[in-house]
């Protein structure tokens, strides 16, 4: 790598590609690599704190920042709530379903919505900054990046419309426009200058953030549906065709293959120093060394594990569709605590101070904590 992309790559890399403090869950996975780990712990076992009734499904993953979580809703709105009490602070309405998960940076709330629209707004009051229209929906999150002047941030958005789109974080001004041959359904992944992530045109995609540019695209198999973890040169992710994969992105191969049997991937991974955890269709979550990918365990639930689970410590926390918020030991996958909520869990549960928040198919938003 030579000076100047050395450079370039620094001026577009986050400051951290994980949960910026252990009182915060800025973002979908916690940060813009989308490792899924938490800086802090959990207790064994977890006591609801609260519950928000929302009028629909709340698929939409939670972001939770100085005292504030923040949540969509299928109802079309975006809400904030107060972390302590869940008392709502302020909802934004949309013209469309919210399944977008939110991204807070500084003072603003960056999300997308089924109305085929990016915005942003007030962190503390709400307020429309802008809206960003694209030509069909927004269910992934937005991630963000430094500009390349050092000043602001670009904001990262996948479309339905099949393209990924750049914006500036204070203007809501395109920047650049990436197309796809396809959907995509994820949240781009940001790292070193580079922002990687499927769809489902079946292509790993590795773009550099100053012109929005190509760097390559790697033949997945099968449509990806959920968004890929990012370390280093290495990316993570499951896609339809019942494998999970390690891809080397600088040679653009892969670097090895989990399958085990025929379901698919829908689940975004937890990436930890020497594991990779991740739910599947199969019912189950799933836990591979990092380095081979060889099995480690496997965690029965009684549905579907669309949920993408969040690793706090030695815990797993994750979702699914028998209803179940789960906690699992990381080293052997064995369940520590359970929690029925009655439907299904399809969002992927938020962990910060202690707290894990997760919305539910049922319309509502569930804080737990300890006992």
């Amino acid at each position: 790598m030579n000076a100047a992309f050395l450079a370039a790559a620094i001026a577009l890399t986050p400051a951290s590609s994980a949960a910026g403090a252990t009182n915060d869950w800025p973002m979908y996975r916690g940060g813009p690599a989308l490792l899924g780990v938490s800086q802090g712990s959990l207790p064994d076992a977890l006591a609801r704190r609260w519950q928000f009734k929302t009028e629909g499904p709340v698929k939409s993953s939670a972001a939770i920042v100085g005292g504030r979580v923040y949540v969509g809703s299928d109802d079309g709105h975006l809400y904030s709530l107060d972390l302590a009490t869940g008392r709502k602070v302020w909802s934004f309405k949309t013209d469309g379903p919210v399944e977008s998960s939110p991204l807070v940076h500084e003072d603003r709330v960056f999300f997308g919505s089924s109305d085929n629209s990016l915005y942003a707004v007030g962190a503390r009051d709400g307020r429309l900054a802008w809206k960003y229209e694209t030509e069909d929906r927004i269910l992934g999150a937005p991630n963000w990046v430094k500009a390349p002047t050092g000043q602001g941030v670009w904001i990262l958005a996948g479309s339905y419309d099949f393209k990924l789109h750049c914006v500036d974080g204070a203007t809501g001004k395109s920047n650049w426009v990436y197309e796809t041959g396809n959907y995509i359904n994820g949240s781009p992944a940001v790292a070193a200058g580079q922002t990687v992530f499927g769809g489902c045109d079946a292509i790993l995609h590795v773009i550099g953030l100053t012109k929005g540019e190509q760097v390559k695209g790697v033949e997945a198999g099968a449509y990806i549906a959920g968004s890929v973890a990012l370390e280093g040169a290495r990316a993570y992710f499951g896609h339809y065709n019942n494998e999970f994969l390690c891809v080397d992105i600088e040679k653009g191969e892969r670097v090895w293959t989990y399958r085990d049997r025929n379901f698919p991937y829908f689940a975004s991974p937890a990436v930890t120093e020497d594991k990779v955890v991740f739910g599947g269709r199969d019912k189950r979550l799933h836990c591979v060394s990092k380095s081979e990918g060889k099995p480690l365990w496997t965690f029965a639930t009684r549905g579907k594990v669309d949920s993408s689970p969040a690793v706090a410590g030695h815990k797993v926390v994750v979702g699914s569709d028998d209803g179940r918020l789960y906690i699992v030991s990381i080293a052997e996958g064995k369940e520590l605590w359970h929690y029925e909520i009655g439907q299904a869990i399809t969002a992927s549960p938020a962990v910060a101070g202690g707290l894990v928040v997760v919305g539910s198919e049922d319309g509502n938003v569930y804080c737990f904590g300890a006992q």
